[in-house]
C-alpha cells in the first residue's frame, strides 16, 4: 500500500507549530535603535524545528502558513510577509535537507551555518530589489545606517554591513534556540499516533 504523503499526525504537528510560529512573527522587537525596521522574532525556531522534525517541504508548509497568517496585522501590504517566506526559506531548508540525510546534531548545525549565509545573501538582494525601494528612498536608508556605522556611505555598504549583521543576529540567536530546544522537544515532535 502507498504511504500517504502527509500523515494526520503530521498535519496536527505542522499546524501547531505553524500557530506557534504565527504568533512568534507578532512578537518581534529593534535590535538597532536606528534602524528601526529591521526586528528580530522567534518564530522561524518553531519553523526549523518542524523542518528537522518532519522535513523541508513540511516546514516550508509551516513557514507559508506563518506569512499567510502575518497577512492578517500586515503594515507592508503583504510586501514584508513575501520578501520574510524567501528570505526564511533560505535558512530553513538548507538545514532540515542536509539534517533528513544524516540526523545528526553537527549536520544540524552545519545545515544552519548554511541557512544563516542563505539569507543572509537573500536578504541583501530582497532588501535591495524589494523591500528599500517599496517603503524608503536609498539614500534614507544610508541615512539611518550611518547612525550605526558612521563609514557608510551608500546603499551597497548598508546592505553588506547592516541588513548582513542583522541577519547574522538574528540566525544565530534562532539556530542557538533550535540547537538547544530539537532534543528536549525530540519526543512530542516526533510523537506517533498510538
Amino acid at each position: 500500500m502507498k504511504k500517504k504523503m502527509l500523515s494526520t499526525v503530521d498535519i496536527t504537528k505542522m499546524g501547531i507549530l505553524a500557530a506557534l510560529a504565527g504568533i512568534l512573527y507578532m512578537l518581534d522587537f529593534p535590535i538597532f535603535p536606528a534602524v528601526p525596521f529591521y526586528k528580530l522574532d522567534f518564530s522561524n525556531a518553531a519553523v526549523m524545528l518542524g523542518a528537522f522534525a518532519m522535513g523541508p517541504m513540511q516546514g516550508t508548509i509551516i513557514l507559508l502558513i506563518k506569512d499567510l497568517t502575518g497577512l492578517m496585522h500586515s503594515s507592508s501590504g503583504g510586501i514584508g510577509e513575501v520578501a520574510d517566506f524567501v528570505m526564511s526559506a533560505a535558512f530553513v531548508i538548507p538545514g532540515a535537507l542536509l539534517y533528513r540525510r544524516n540526523k545528526r546534531r553537527k549536520t544540524a548545525l552545519i545545515g544552519m551555518i548554511i541557512g544563516i549565509m542563505g539569507m543572509i545573501i537573500v536578504a541583501v538582494l530582497a532588501n535591495y530589489y524589494i523591500l528599500i525601494p517599496a517603503f524608503a528612498s536609498y539614500d534614507a536608508v544610508v541615512g539611518l545606517g550611518r547612525k550605526m556605522f558612521p563609514s557608510i556611505t551608500n546603499i551597497w555598504q548598508f546592505l553588506f554591513t547592516v541588513t548582513s549583521l542583522f541577519n547574522l543576529v538574528k540566525g544565530a540567536v534562532i539556530c542557538a534556540l533550535v540547537y538547544l530546544l530539537y532534543k528536549p522537544l525530540s519526543p512530542l515532535l516526533h510523537a506517533k499516533k498510538r
